[in-house]
Formats: C-alpha cells, sequence, structure tokens
C-alpha cells in the first residue's frame, strides 16, 4: 500500500530546508508517494501563530541564538551547507512560492526546483524575494525561468498559493514544514520525521 504524504513548505524556512533534504533518507524503504505542496508561511503565522514575531525581538535575542546554534548541529548531522542568517533574512518568499505553486502539477519539477532554490539561499545567500535571482534558479536546473516568472503573477497562480495557504490553516498548520500522512495525522519540523517514517510504517501495516 503507496501511503499518501502531503508536505506543505516555504522556501524561507531553515528547518524546512532541513526537513525537505532529510524526508526522503528517513522514508527509505517504504512504499511513500509525496505532494510537496507550496504555501506562504507568513500568512500562516499572521493568522494562527503571531508569537512567532514575538520570538524575534531584541530581548529575545539569546534564545535565538541558541534555536541558530542547534539548526547549526542539525545542519550538520544531515550534510546540509547552511551559510546562515544572511543579508537577506527574513525573507519575503511571495515570489519564490508562487513559482512554486506556478509547478505544482509538475512533481518532480517542483522537487527539482525547490531543492536549488533551497541550496542558493541557504548555501549561496542568494535574495530570493528577487524574481530574476528565482529566474536564474530555475535556468540553472533546465527550466524556463521566464515562463515560470510570467506563470507566477498570474492570478490563478495568486489564488493557488492563497488556496494552499488557507487549506493548510484550517487543517491545522502553525508553521513550515507541515506534513500530513494519510491525509489526517499531521506532524511539524525536521525533528518530527521518525514520528512520520513510524506513522507511515503503521498506515502500511
Amino acid at each position: 500500500m503507496t501511503v499518501a504524504i502531503e508536505f506543505f513548505f516555504d522556501l524561507s524556512s531553515p528547518w524546512t530546508r532541513l526537513a525537505f533534504r532529510n524526508i526522503r533518507p528517513r522514508l527509505d524503504g517504504l512504499d511513500y508517494a509525496i505532494q510537496w505542496r507550496p504555501f506562504l508561511v507568513g500568512g500562516v503565522f499572521n493568522a494562527v501563530n503571531p508569537a512567532v514575531y514575538q520570538s524575534r525581538k531584541p530581548e529575545n535575542a539569546a534564545r535565538l541564538a541558541r534555536s541558530f546554534s542547534w539548526l547549526m548541529e542539525w545542519a550538520e548531522l544531515a550534510g546540509v551547507e547552511m551559510n546562515f542568517p544572511s543579508v537577506h533574512h527574513p525573507l519575503k518568499s511571495v515570489n519564490a512560492m508562487r513559482m512554486c505553486c506556478a509547478l505544482e502539477d509538475r512533481q518532480d519539477e517542483l522537487e527539482r526546483f525547490a531543492e536549488a532554490a533551497f541550496d542558493a539561499y541557504f548555501a549561496g545567500q542568494r535574495n530570493l524575494d528577487d524574481m530574476a535571482e528565482l529566474v536564474a534558479v530555475a535556468d540553472g536546473i533546465g527550466l524556463d525561468g521566464a515562463a515560470l516568472a510570467e506563470l507566477a503573477v498570474t492570478p490563478g497562480n495568486k489564488d493557488r498559493l492563497r488556496a494552499n495557504t488557507e487549506e493548510a490553516i484550517a487543517r491545522g498548520a502553525f508553521g513550515s514544514p507541515t506534513i500530513f500522512v494519510a491525509g489526517e495525522h499531521m506532524y511539524f519540523g525536521n525533528d518530527q520525521l521518525p514520528l512520520v517514517r513510524q506513522r507511515v510504517e503503521k498506515a502500511r501495516d
């Protein structure tokens, strides 16, 4: 039995970069199918998790620094380059996520683009709010970046990003990545991937 997994993600999230890289190795040997679901994590925060913005205030600097330290240790464990934070953090990811939505019906291409975009932002410190950078990332993996940029700003594609975000919120999401197994079991973050594997195993059995 192939187990369905939905992976709601935003390219601006460092923990999502780790989970994106780790999820397939973590599920090695299992029969599963991932659907990559672009959404706007800022919209989620605004709707249900405004405490995230509080955590970034100067009075919470020590706590944030410790969180970044743990992030770098997780990145080292996963073998993921993490040149972070950059001058472009926090990223206004709406352009990047609209481009991802333009690829949502072409899941293999979306996965390749997301991987390249994560590398561009978190390893290369490139500004993914700049559409020219997004076009270059797409061109770099053999896609037509200019065509994707045109699709990204169409009303239908903007509506898709909004709908994905609203769907994630309605289903209980409060950050990125949000992962659903078999349509109903929700998990959040890189550290819950062992639980995702366990749930896939249970669904299979």
